[in-house]
């Protein structure tokens, strides 16, 4: 295998995800992993009240976008999520890149760039 592989997580607000979404497929990006999460980050949350008493919420609702990139550079990924992601607000989010060693197609046993290409049969 000797592409070189890249897995991309990137936590943001669920009122930007339908943006990120359409950003990223613009430039080529078609599989991705979605899920609801919950996280804080420097804002530590906020407070609200139940039954007139004040609750610190510690955990804020988030999104999580997982991504394997081997065609798409990392860097128009990184780009991308920045422009859409940006309002220079605490709890805009945050992108983390790492090196992904394979990638295996269960169903065929295909490995590395062939594992995420889809062929019609």
């Amino acid at each position: 295998m000797s592409e070189k592989l890249a897995k991309i997580d990137i936590i943001t607000s669920p009122s930007k995800f339908e943006d990120l979404k359409d950003a990223l497929n613009n430039i080529g990006i078609t599989g991705m992993t979605v899920s609801n999460v919950l996280g804080c980050g420097m804002q530590k949350g906020h407070k609200e009240y139940y039954r007139g008493n004040t609750v610190e919420m510690n955990l804020l609702q988030k999104i999580k976008v997982e991504i394997v990139v081997c065609d798409v550079p990392v860097k128009e990924v990184v780009d991308v999520a920045k422009k859409v992601l940006h309002t220079g607000q605490i709890g805009d989010g945050k992108i983390f890149v790492y090196d992904v060693q394979n990638v295996i197609r269960v169903s065929t046993g295909e490995e590395g760039r062939d594992a995420l290409q889809y062929k019609e049969k």
